[in-house]
């Protein structure tokens, strides 16, 4: 980056007004989306990531042959603004949803030919749509089957603006309302962990009952899964590099900032190595850690509280086989260390044989484990789930570990997680951390990007772009 460099002209047909800029610091999915909402305005952006690629911590890199995802990302029909991101950066096409509701759970306890159940939703009413599925659900007990009936009705009855259920843990409110230990590994932890990257016992009420009543008891399609069929990095990286060039923002990677700063008249500097940027309005879009490095005295009334948001780690294990092992799409698993199992196959451009990830969310436990521990101990947990493995050669195993890849969504974090607004006029936060009503998904870090752009719009005295929120009215 060059001093002085010109600043990226504005989108064709897009109004210009002199003196408002804004520079975007972050381009994971909330720096993105702010940058893009920003300038989709008339707002001239420059949106600055210290890596050398865009996506935050849901990228692509090449092992070989192979593109790899860091982890397996999903997202569901209710993640409205998620669907919004791919429509606005050309890729919805390359990360389609299911038709409807189906995940395959295979008890690997239970004698073969007996494992299979299926969670899948019918063409009713709420809550109806489940029943079905759920009275013949093999994994519970018909007993386990009506208290889960009982406890989803309760779930559905909490008013999740009561701050009261951020203090409580969602393990003890399942205990309560009569789950057993088997009910909640079954179907609580089940979706509960992959969601919220947490068990129940570990997870906030608040944020576990926002889960389930957005994605399973609110329409009938809410909880249908969309992933990506091509590399992350198609989507977030290259798509979103060309949707934001097409919008006029200036977009610099291996751009690390180091400091934040307001000047006497209001305005603000971000320094980077080799050039100060002067501009209107910032967005910090990183981490809760780096946001608290960056912040300047004053702009929160307690900072520390950023650091007192706890993390958790995802562990992923990658298996390519010489063979085709798997049928299915996907498959979870119970009475097994392994959670969920995905074929990435055709997205990684494999040619021969089958590649399966098993993201393993909450993994405490494992996340520092060595990778040959990790393979002896789940090649033969695959062995157990697939019988197709058991004669086929493995062609390469290995593991990405994402240490910091959510925040933690414990009791009390409520509290801790600021809105986008700071107290410094022209300074907002974004990121998936920030006080969306979300877990850490990629739907929580497109809405604090929204936010961001929106509490920056109403400062510089722009209008918001309509399209941008159609998402909302769609919610």
């Amino acid at each position: 980056m060059s001093e002085g460099s010109p600043p990226a002209p504005a989108a064709a047909g897009t109004p210009r007004t002199a003196g408002r800029s804004a520079v975007v610091v972050g381009g994971g999915l909330a720096g993105i989306t702010a940058a893009l909402a920003l300038a989709d305005a008339g707002v001239r952006v420059t949106l600055l990531e210290g890596r050398p690629r865009l996506g935050g911590l849901a990228f692509s890199f090449q092992r070989g042959e192979l593109t790899v995802d860091n982890g397996q990302h999903v997202y569901l029909r209710c993640c409205t603004a998620y669907r919004w991101f791919l429509d606005r950066i050309e890729g919805a096409a390359l990360a389609p949803l299911q038709d409807r509701l189906d995940v395959p759970v295979v008890d690997v306890a239970k004698p073969e030919g007996r494992r299979l159940g299926r969670l899948r939703r019918d063409p009713l009413p709420v809550p109806l749509h489940l029943g079905r599925s759920l009275a013949v659900y093999p994994h519970l007990s018909l007993a386990e089957r009506a208290a889960v009936g009982r406890a989803a009705l309760a779930l559905k009855g909490l008013d999740l603006a009561d701050p009261a259920l951020d203090t409580q843990d969602f393990g003890s409110w399942l205990g309560a309302h009569g789950q057993s230990a088997r009910a909640v590994e079954a179907l609580w932890d089940l979706v509960g962990v992959a969601t919220l990257n947490a068990v129940a016992g570990d997870a906030s009420l608040g944020l576990a009952a926002m889960v389930f009543k957005t994605g399973l008891l609110s329409d009938p399609g809410a909880a249908d899964i969309g992933w990506a069929r091509v590399p992350l990095g198609e989507l977030h990286d290259r798509l979103a590099r060309k949707a934001l060039d097409s919008a006029g923002v200036r977009t610099e990677v291996r751009t690390r900032v180091t400091s934040v700063s307001i000047n006497e008249n209001g305005t603000w500097s971000v320094q980077v190595p080799g050039e100060r940027l002067e501009t209107d309005a910032v967005v910090l879009a990183v981490p809760q850690r780096e946001a608290h490095e960056l912040l300047p005295p004053g702009a929160l009334d307690a900072p520390g509280r950023l650091l007192e948001i706890g993390t958790a780690p995802i562990l992923n294990v990658h298996v390519v086989y010489d063979r085709k092992v798997l049928a299915r799409p996907f498959f979870a698993a119970l009475g097994t260390p392994v959670q969920w199992v995905f074929d990435r196959t055709h997205a990684s451009g494999l040619r021969t044989g089958q590649y399966l990830a098993l993201s393993q969310s909450a993994a405490h436990d494992e996340i520092d484990t060595p990778v040959a521990d990790l393979r002896a101990r789940y090649l033969p947990e695959l062995e157990r789930l697939i019988p197709g493995t058991r004669a086929a050669e493995v062609v390469d195993f290995f593991v990405t570990r994402e240490r910091t890849a959510t925040f933690a969504p414990a009791p009390g974090v409520g509290r801790l997680r600021p809105g986008a607004r700071t107290k410094a006029p022209g300074l907002y936060l974004a990121g998936a951390w920030t006080a969306t009503g979300w877990p850490a998904t990629m739907e929580s870090a497109v809405r604090s990007g929204v936010s961001a752009a929106d509490a920056a719009l109403g400062a510089l005295g722009r209008p918001r772009p309509r399209h941008l929120f159609e998402f909302e009215e769609a919610a």
